[in-house]
């Protein structure tokens, strides 16, 4: 259950540009409330709670913005094609901001792996920093973004098209391939999420 220190009302603020509507708070010393996807944000005096089963559904609404962070992606799948997963960690000078991983159903490795990377970067925009290091272990989808190596397939055409309009959200960014061992949460949380569907 993040704990997020912040003036309350800017977060509020932040939350209703975003279009989550925001709710009187349920006792005396709730401020507000809102909820968005799998989570609930409750306002005190000089900070946000977050509850619920994906508190990044909100939480990087609820953050000041700026800064830079490395956000780690990996795709997981069981057959190529076959059932598979994702999984990505997004990490500041503060340490682990957020995390994640679950299934998406039936895909290809490469399509798994373009999966696991826009909903990194998109929780990194989310959250609000301005500058993103993006490092994944698949080289081939790290070449095809950069444009060093194209692509017949359509769908990961149409993945990589997605994964640079959401790149131009921010100030700077990079886009490195990294060994396994270098990525491994993230390929831990991919996995987890298909060893328990």
């Amino acid at each position: 259950m993040p704990t997020v220190e912040c003036d309350v009302a800017a977060a509020r603020e932040r939350l209703e540009d975003a279009g989550v509507e925001v709710e009187s708070g349920n006792t005396d010393h709730e401020r507000w409330r809102a909820s968005r996807g799998g989570a609930t944000a409750v306002a005190y005096d000089g900070k946000v709670v977050i509850q619920g089963a994906n508190p990044a559904d909100i939480e990087g609404l609820v953050r000041e913005g700026g800064g830079r962070a490395h956000v780690y992606f990996d795709g997981a799948c069981r057959g190529n094609p076959g059932p598979s997963a994702v999984g990505w960690v997004i990490v500041s000078g503060d340490g682990i901001v957020a995390e994640g991983g679950h299934t998406i159903g039936r895909a290809t490795n490469n399509q798994a792996e373009y999966e696991a990377l826009i909903e990194g970067v998109s929780v990194a925009r989310d959250y609000g920093f301005d500058e993103i290091d993006v490092r994944g272990d698949s080289e081939l989808i790290v070449k095809q973004v950069r444009g060093e190596w194209d692509t017949n397939d359509p769908e990961l055409r149409e993945y990589r098209v997605t994964v640079r309009e959401l790149l131009t959200a921010f100030d700077e960014w990079s886009l490195e391939h990294v060994p396994r061992e270098i990525n491994d949460r993230a390929d831990e949380l991919a996995n987890e999420a298909l060893d328990e569907a």
